[in-house]
């Protein structure tokens, strides 16, 4: 709990430096428009509004006893009456990072105003970038910190009972603003892509609100029988591109420009079916066969694919038929923390942070995982490398009963509220 209030502090503080820095600086201002301003710095003070209320209702609670008895009471206040102005600026993110950059190209006394503001020795070497993040990254660890107050809070006591109301909250605005920011990159990457497509008979439409892309990328389509002769004939393999989407398959061929992809066949994602081929020989290492059980002129069709890793080729079994069995239960599977924050770089990725615990469901020889969050249930690839191995069967159990506990307070908590998250705010 003093962990809370410290750290909000310290997180004001660096607001405080974004603002009278950065956002009220004559220099900075005087080079940006006015639409650029709000691109880069969107509703921030309506954000440090927030904070500064939240923070001072923190302090007086320290005031009345420096043995802090409860936070999570303020917590859950806050969070329905003043938090919801963290989704708004998490979603214009999306558009912040792309502004900056463009603003950093294209306007030189932007560019050297910035310079000098970051080498100011207030801002303590951090980047303007790190401030702009700021608010997303306070909201995620506000939460985990009520998670951990929750954990260590005696069952039916108060303290539970507030924590578990200020841990749904937060969990609700968490949520709507990583599906905010979800929705509106999804939307430009499909608008994106069917700017590249281009259909020899059919046209399938791609843009729809509830299509999005899963995985792309381009492996080789062998062709001729399973032979040593064959495999060993590079003739016969030529480049096909995958678009995945949540509920659709596109087969495409790059043109010569690599511009533009010619459709060659598509597919619902239902109706695909996937077998490993690594067990008849090293020559199929890498390879798998792709069954189209209808494809879009309604026929049978099988693509024997070869991928450039044994990890690709699981993720590609994994991302086109999601619901074959994993290699572990997410029930008995090994158990792995988080020891270094990692960002998805691909859609099939997951991006976890430090302290993450994880159920393993696959593991590659050459250093992949996908694995299944356990607060919420999320699942991604992540390299093993940001990942340490829990190895004391107790500890795992221990944090399994933990998430289950919480879990289980929770969907009580749901269920007197009527069967879903109070949206008060």
């Amino acid at each position: 709990m003093f962990e809370l209030v410290t750290s909000e502090a310290s997180y004001y503080k660096s607001l405080e430096v974004l603002e009278t820095h950065f956002l009220k600086n004559p220099v900075l201002v005087n080079t940006l428009s006015q639409s650029d301003m709000h691109f880069l710095f969107s509703n921030i003070e309506e954000v440090m509004k927030a904070s500064e209320r939240f923070l001072m209702d923190l302090e007086n609670r320290i005031e009345q006893s420096l043995q802090i008895s409860e936070v999570c009471d303020i917590v859950h206040q806050h969070a329905v009456k003043h938090f919801h102005v963290f989704i708004t600026y998490v979603i214009n993110q999306v558009y912040q990072e792309k502004n900056y950059r463009r603003i950093l190209q294209g306007n030189q006394l932007f560019r050297e105003a910035m310079v000098q503001l970051e080498n100011h020795p207030c801002v303590r070497g951090l980047s303007f970038t790190s401030f702009l993040i700021l608010p997303f990254q306070r909201i995620t660890r506000l939460k985990m910190l009520v998670q951990n107050i929750l954990k260590k809070a005696e069952e039916n006591s108060e303290i539970e009972a507030n924590a578990i109301k200020a841990h749904q909250q937060l969990e609700q605005i968490v949520k709507e603003c990583n599906e905010g920011v979800r929705k509106m990159s999804r939307t430009e990457e499909l608008i994106s892509i069917e700017k590249t497509l281009e259909f020899k008979s059919k046209s399938v439409p791609v843009i729809s609100h509830s299509r999005w892309l899963l995985k792309k990328g381009e492996v080789q389509q062998m062709a001729g029988p399973k032979s040593t002769r064959t495999m060993r004939s590079k003739k016969l393999h030529h480049p096909v591109y995958l678009f995945l989407f949540n509920n659709l398959l596109l087969i495409t061929k790059r043109s010569s420009s690599g511009e533009k992809f010619q459709v060659l066949d598509s597919c619902t994602r239902a109706m695909l079916r996937t077998e490993d081929l690594e067990d008849q020989g090293q020559m199929l290492a890498n390879v798998f066969n792709l069954k189209l059980l209808e494809n879009q002129e309604e026929r049978p069709v099988n693509y024997m694919l070869k991928t450039s890793s044994m990890s690709d080729k699981l993720r590609w079994i994994c991302a086109l038929t999601p619901n074959r069995r994993t290699r572990f239960m997410s029930t008995t599977s090994p158990q792995v923390q988080c020891i270094q924050s990692y960002s998805s770089q691909e859609p099939d990725e997951l991006s976890i942070e430090m302290a993450d615990l994880l159920n393993i469901l696959e593991r590659t020889d050459d250093g992949w995982m996908m694995g299944e969050r356990l607060h919420d249930g999320e699942r991604g690839w992540f390299p093993c490398r940001v990942v340490e191995e829990i190895q004391n069967q107790e500890v795992r159990a221990q944090n399994l009963r933990e998430c289950q506990r919480i879990h289980l307070a929770l969907l009580t908590q749901r269920t007197c509220s009527g069967g879903q998250f109070p949206r008060q705010y």
